[in-house]
Order: structure tokens, then sequence, then C-alpha cells
């Protein structure tokens, strides 16, 4: 059974770290996985079964900054960069993943460049697991080249392949990334990556309906959203039967998720979690979603078929990304947008119960992004078999 070395760093939210082990679920049965995982980790996530976990000393970043918890994060540098060259040659793959990178997190480079360098001398495949949008900072006309000369070098150097993880149809790489017609290596789409369903506990439990789930990611950015739900609750509690169940993101501050539980302890129509692993069994059985605009969230809306309102992230970092997203899905029908002065009370109240009440929407939007890339990898390592006899 060949062997795939998937890295994957998350930095503010968990989507990335989502999205790649979805991704995971579909190769273990052809694939012996090593996941290295360069973010917190966080309580309850599942990963799926008979995959290698190997978690490198954490690193978040906070306004442009990496961050370390308790140590420095130069003596954090060394420690991850020697356990991961380390990790290469104990688990000796046929290929590595790297999640994002040389699009973006190239904070990282520290680590990477010297795994690509090995990798690249033992003749290992590489290949870039991307979404479907780059995020953007603001920069200069000359910054935006050399930063596009920099990956284009960096794919020439050591990529095989880079995944696309969308619909051409709705987004292609040159949208965001204009230099692609330079790459040097094969771009595949292969869809949008969603989540599966996990089990079917929630869809047996006799709830409430409308049942309407309310979710922020990672919960950085999350609040705002979360705390004009709570104060929509009890004008909705008067207007119509319901039960809403709201996840607040494993990295909501102590003090912001506190807030939440003191606004919804009393309101009887709205249960608060930290976070469920199961967010996919709530969406399959909900009458409407509410959450912010990021990819998995997104995904997982478009899986289920959910009625949803999405509110792109305040974020900064985030902001262009979720509206781009959000705004191309809206202009197909498949989901509401929600914009920041619909959060008052009265105006979110209205906003669901006029939801509530249009058809369900239908899409034709390439979800397979997880089996197709299993079966494009499986191609790709057929081939360097080949090529070696």
């Amino acid at each position: 059974m060949k062997k795939i070395l998937f890295y994957c760093q998350y930095l503010a939210g968990m989507g990335h770290l989502v999205r790649s082990t979805e991704i995971i679920r579909s190769l273990v049965p052809s694939f012996q996985v090593c996941l290295v995982i360069g973010g917190e980790p966080i309580d309850q996530f599942e990963v799926p079964d008979g995959v290698e976990v190997v978690y490198l000393p954490a690193l978040r970043e906070e306004a442009g900054e990496l961050i370390a918890l308790n140590q420095s994060v130069e003596s954090v540098k060394i420690a991850r960069r020697q356990r991961l060259l380390g990790l290469f040659e104990q688990f000796q793959p046929d290929c590595v993943i790297t999640e994002c990178f040389p699009f973006s997190k190239y904070k990282m480079a520290f680590e990477l460049l010297p795994l690509l360098e090995r990798a690249k001398a033992a003749q290992v495949k590489v290949v870039c697991s991307l979404r479907d949008l780059i995020m953007t900072q603001s920069m200069s006309e000359k910054g935006l080249a050399r930063k596009q000369a920099r990956i284009l070098d960096q794919i020439q150097q050591f990529y095989d392949l880079v995944l696309c993880h969308c619909d051409r149809n709705l987004q292609s790489l040159d949208a965001c990334f204009p230099s692609a017609h330079a790459l040097t290596c094969e771009v595949f789409y292969t869809g949008y990556v969603a989540q599966s369903l996990a089990t079917s506990f929630v869809q047996q439990q006799a709830l409430k309906s409308p049942r309407i789930v309310a979710s922020v990611g990672g919960g950085r950015y999350g609040y705002s959203l979360l705390k004009a739900i709570g104060e929509v609750g009890p004008l909705l509690h008067h207007a119509i039967p319901h039960q809403i169940y709201a996840f607040a993101g494993p990295f909501m501050s102590e003090s912001e998720f506190h807030s939440l539980k003191t606004l919804t302890s009393s309101q009887s129509n709205i249960t608060l979690q930290r976070f469920t692993p199961n967010l996919m069994d709530y969406l399959y059985g909900a009458d409407l979603s509410i959450s912010l605009g990021g990819y998995n969230t997104t995904m997982n809306v478009l899986s289920s078929q959910v009625r949803s309102l999405i509110l792109p992230s305040p974020s900064p970092n985030q902001a262009d990304e979720q509206w781009l997203r959000a705004s191309r899905l809206a202009q197909l029908g498949a989901v509401e947008v929600l914009s920041p002065d619909q959060l008052s009370p009265s105006a979110l109240a209205h906003a669901i119960l006029q939801h509530l009440h249009t058809a369900k929407p239908s899409h034709a939007i390439n979800l397979k992004g997880s089996e197709n890339t299993a079966k494009r990898l499986r191609q790709l390592c057929d081939q360097t078999v080949a090529l070696a006899r």
C-alpha cells in the first residue's frame, strides 16, 4: 500500500483541518496515511480510523505574527523542523501533500522548504491541496508580482500536481491567481470537498421542528452572529415552535462563550454547545442553517441542501474570500446572504421567518472533491510505479 504524508497547518480557524480529514477519509481505503497537524489540538475532533496522526508543537497566528504556546517561536520552529524531517525519514512516503502551501501559509516555509527539498531528493511525488479561493492581503503591484513569481518558482522546483478543490464551472484558479497559466504542473479540479454524514443519532431523536442550526466554524470571529441569535431567540419563541442548535466553535474565547451561555441559558428554544464533530447530522435534519461563510460550512450546506442564511466572516483576512464565495452561490439560488445590518433582533427574525417558508434549494454543483482527489492520487502513484519499472 502506497504511503501519503499529509501536512495540514491551520493558523486561525479549523477549516483547513476539516477539509483535509475529509479528503483523507477517501484516501484510507487505498493508502497508508500519516496526517501531520501543526495547529492547536481540538477536543472531540475525529480523525478517520486507520490514520497515523502526528502533532507538531502548535503554532497559531495573531495580528499577522506566529504565536507559540508557552515557548519561544524560534525554539518551536527548530523543534518542528527536526520533527518533520525525522518523520519523513521514518515514514518514507511515496507522496507528500502540502495543504495550501506554496499559494498561502508562507510563514511555514521554514519547515516546508526543507521537507520539499528532502522529498525532491528522494524522488517522492509532491502535491498541493488547494481550496477554491486563495486568501489575498492588500499589497502593491510589485509585491503581488513577487509573490506570484515565488509561487511559480516553488511549484516548478518541487510540485507534480495541484489539486483545486472546487467546481471549475463556478471557480477557476486563474480568477484569484492570474499567473495560473504559467504553472509547470497539472492543475486538476476535483470538485468541492463536502463532509460525509457521520452518524444518524441526531436524526433519530424526536427534535422540535423547525430545527435551526447556527454555527460559526472555529469560532474566533463568530461571536457577533451567535450573539444576534441569542437576542432573536425571544422573538422567535413567540412566533413559531422551533429549536435552535448553536455551536460556538473550539477557538471562541472563554469570555465570549460565557457571555453567550449567560444570554441563552434561560431560553428553552436555544441549545448552545461549544463544538460537535457531527455537524452534518444536524444539518441533514435541519430546516434552516445560519452560519458564517467558510469553505467547509458552505459545502456542508450545499451537500445537505438545507435552506441557509450566510453571513460572510467579519475577519479582515476572510471577508473577501467568504463574500466572493457566498455571493456567487447566492446568484445560483443555492444560499441566501446576510448582511451585518440584518443582525438586529427584528431584522434577523424577519429574515429567518421569511426564509423558512422558501423552497429548499437545489443545484448541480460538483461536491465529489474527496472521491475525485483519491482517484487522481491513485493514478499519480500508479504512474510512479510504472515509471519505476
